[in-house]
């Protein structure tokens, strides 16, 4: 027996021990369930509603003096606010850590209400309660339910994702330990079939009762809009606003309003660009998210890890956007990348004829050109096919390692001969001298594409016999200087990623004149999303 074996004996295994914690929670849960199904319907959603009164009370105090505090804010001085923001944060925590404390007192019995809800609609095709002014509301916008003098009445079929369906789910108790598992705010794994979406609406619901709010994170479009209107019902019959956010324009009152719902769907990429758009806004009135309080996230590994590896990036106006030299220096950009082509073609060439060869030393010469090629253009169609010949990329990466070795020590005998250097993992580009010789070749400055070291010029001015005016004349000019070459060599850095990184219909399509990213995940465009940092312009 190994010594983690002999560990797990002992002490049990970490889901063992998960599973203890959970089950006094699944007991109480069957321990509460007679009550709540003996209900009728009506009382069934009083209860509901009772729990939910219950849960917000705790805080009210809290939240009365935060709104007085608030109040005095405006009327205090700059320098005397500070104790105020922190009796806020106090009072927040408290509010916050006593309605958690109310959620878990109720997670039993709101199970068992969901449970029920879900039950009922499966085993009737309509149920008739007394009438809210919600459920009016509703009748307008859902076929789902219709008033009947003081009644209203939901049937347990509606559209969800452009198809009716019948309500046919209720939850078991697998269902109840991944929800209580959610609730806690840990990741649930389950395998298909055992209901996870089913799961999401015993913690939704539970979190939904605070009234800050529950975010439902999805990894596309028709998912968010699918569960919004497929789960929503029931809800919904609980008096829980829902609503989703990927139905509506960003920056749109609809979305605004979509966010102020007691549950809110969307995809994990408009909920992040929701939040980086709020971080920019100019005024509070042009937020669209309210505090963030609780979410579940669908397809977890997906979001956190394999579309993180795309960050999220949101540009404003890029100034002086229209004084950019994109157009003056794009002649000499297309000439530098028509020059590197040629090269890579011309080492593409001789490394497949020297690979080729019995000659081992030839063979060696080979992958570095190959190699060289690769840092040149590495999305070069005709190299990206012959690396995929059997056994030439493992040549290249072997050839790549030894010019790795010492922090890229020798890499300059690889990256010399290029006109610029391309890091695709980084999707950066580095122009070499034999580049900047080149775009520089019918100007009078051979500097004209450096920036310079600004730091070294400044100081070498504070060691010259100046006075203290020809100081800041001098100082004065080097800055101006410099922040003319650092605009020039940035335009042409970004046209050279157009140009070398960037594929129409790939990354980006020309529709109505306009350039519109698409996203590498899904093959959709992405409207009203810009490339930073001029690239944009550059594309």
């Amino acid at each position: 027996m190994g010594f983690n074996d002999f560990l797990g004996k002992l002490f049990g295994t970490k889901a063992d021990r998960d599973m203890k914690a959970v089950m006094p929670y699944l007991d109480k849960i069957k321990a509460a369930y007679p009550q709540i199904e003996s209900l009728s319907d009506d009382a069934l959603r009083e209860r509901s509603a009772e729990i939910r009164a219950a849960v917000r009370a705790v805080a009210a105090d809290s939240q009365a003096r935060i709104d007085e505090l608030k109040a005095q804010i405006d009327k205090t001085d700059y320098q005397e606010r500070e104790p105020l923001y922190a009796e806020i944060d106090k009072l927040d925590k408290k509010s916050l850590d006593a309605m958690d404390e109310q959620l878990d007192k109720y997670l039993p019995e709101v199970f068992c209400i969901i449970r029920e809800t879900a039950r009922r609609f499966k085993e009737n095709e309509t149920i008739t309660v007394k009438a809210t002014d919600f459920d009016r509301k509703l009748a307008v916008k859902f076929d789902f339910v219709t008033i009947d003098g003081d009644n209203a009445v939901y049937k347990n079929e509606w559209m969800a994702g452009g198809n009716t369906i019948k309500w046919d789910m209720a939850h078991y108790d697998v269902q109840f330990i991944g929800g209580v598992v959610l609730h806690k705010g840990k990741i649930a794994e389950m395998a298909t079939g055992e209901g996870k979406t089913l799961v999401a609406t015993l913690p939704v619901f539970l979190n939904a009762l605070t009234g800050n709010g529950v975010h439902v994170v999805t990894v596309n479009d028709y998912l968010s809009k699918r569960d919004s209107e497929w789960m929503g019902p029931l809800y919904m019959f609980h008096g829980l606003s829902v609503d989703c956010i990927d139905k509506y324009k960003p920056n749109s009152d609809e979305r605004r309003q979509a966010y102020n719902a007691d549950i809110t769907f969307g995809t994990n990429n408009e909920f992040g660009f929701d939040y980086l758009r709020d971080n920019m806004a100019g005024s509070p009135e042009d937020l669209v998210q309210r505090r963030h309080n609780y979410a579940i996230v669908d397809e977890v590994d997906s979001v956190l890890i394999d579309d993180a590896r795309t960050p999220l990036i949101i540009s404003g106006p890029v100034p002086k956007g229209d004084d950019q030299m994109f157009e003056q220096y794009c002649p000499k950009v297309e000439k530098l990348v028509a020059a590197q082509k040629a090269l890579v073609t011309r080492l593409l060439i001789d490394a497949k004829k020297l690979m080729a060869s019995e000659n081992p030393d030839e063979q060696a010469q080979g992958t570095i050109y190959l190699y060289r090629a690769f840092k040149g253009l590495p999305k070069y169609q005709p190299l990206i096919k012959y690396l995929s010949e059997p056994g030439v990329k493992a040549a290249m990466l072997k050839t790549e390692a030894v010019y790795m070795e010492q922090n890229n020590k020798r890499m300059p005998e690889i990256t010399d001969e290029l006109f610029f250097v391309i890091e695709e993992q980084h999707n950066s580009i580095e122009m070499t001298d034999k580049g900047i010789d080149l775009i520089s070749a019918d100007v009078d400055d051979p500097k004209f594409f450096v920036l310079p070291d600004i730091g070294s010029e400044l100081a070498e001015l504070e060691n010259q016999n100046l006075t203290a005016d020809e100081k800041l004349a001098k100082h004065d000019d080097l800055m101006a200087d410099y922040a003319v070459k650092s605009e020039r060599v940035h335009t042409v850095n970004q046209l050279l990623k157009a140009y070398a990184l960037f594929e129409k219909d790939d990354q980006y399509v020309i529709d109505d004149g306009k350039v519109k990213i698409v996203d590498e995940q899904t093959g959709r465009i992405m409207e009203g999303r810009r490339y930073s940092d001029g690239l944009h312009q550059a594309i």
